[in-house]
């Protein structure tokens, strides 16, 4: 799988003509959106290919809406984080704002896939986002990242129990780093082309 970078957008009007179906990643910040954005299109992980989208340690690293075309008709995009970033609070809304005008007016808008860290289940941004998601009528699944972090099976078997209180979705665990749910991202993503 290829894709490319297209642009990175600070405002509306920078976004790029709306064409293929777009499939959004949001969660908290640091919570793993560009390690998978890198794992499905197979730039992630151990091995000589670069990455497409840039990871950090450090929370909000992703301040700008970023678009990449990726083969077989789709566009993703890696949106910044909520929650813990180091920024002052005008920046913290002025990404939001940004977000919201991205979710709102994007019509080609498929699939926004909401990442949740398996170590730290629903905060309360995930299920504010959660809400405003079904009640804009947006599409979207729950991707749960950094399974590969749960130690014991007792620490799995906690979280997923945590994860599934209060919602009866699918719930999907992955691992940028195993590569853990990446087939089953891209078969739900795959099934957004016959909606």
């Amino acid at each position: 799988m290829s894709a490319r970078f297209i642009i990175s957008a600070a405002r509306p009007d920078q976004f790029p003509p709306a064409a293929e179906p777009e499939i959004a990643f949001l969660g908290r910040s640091n919570v793993g959106k560009s390690s998978l954005l890198n794992a499905l299109i197979g730039s992630g992980g151990a091995g000589p290919k670069a990455e497409l989208a840039r990871v950090s340690s450090r929370p909000g690293c992703t301040q700008l809406i970023n678009f990449y075309q990726v083969d077989g008709g789709y566009r993703f995009v890696d949106l910044p984080g909520y929650g813990y970033a180091r920024v002052r609070p005008e920046i913290k809304r002025q990404w939001k704002d940004l977000i919201e005008s991205y979710l709102v007016g994007r019509h080609t808008l498929a699939l926004a896939v909401v990442l949740i860290d398996a170590r730290r289940g629903w905060m309360d941004q995930d299920l504010e986002l959660r809400e405003w998601l079904e009640a804009h009528q947006r599409p979207y699944m729950v991707a749960v990242t950094k399974c590969d972090k749960l130690g014991s099976q007792r620490e799995q078997h906690r979280s997923r129990q945590a994860l599934r209180d209060g919602y009866a979705g699918q719930l999907l665990e992955c691992s940028a780093i195993t590569g853990r749910g990446v087939r089953e991202i891209w078969q739900a993503i795959s099934k957004t082309k016959n909606r």
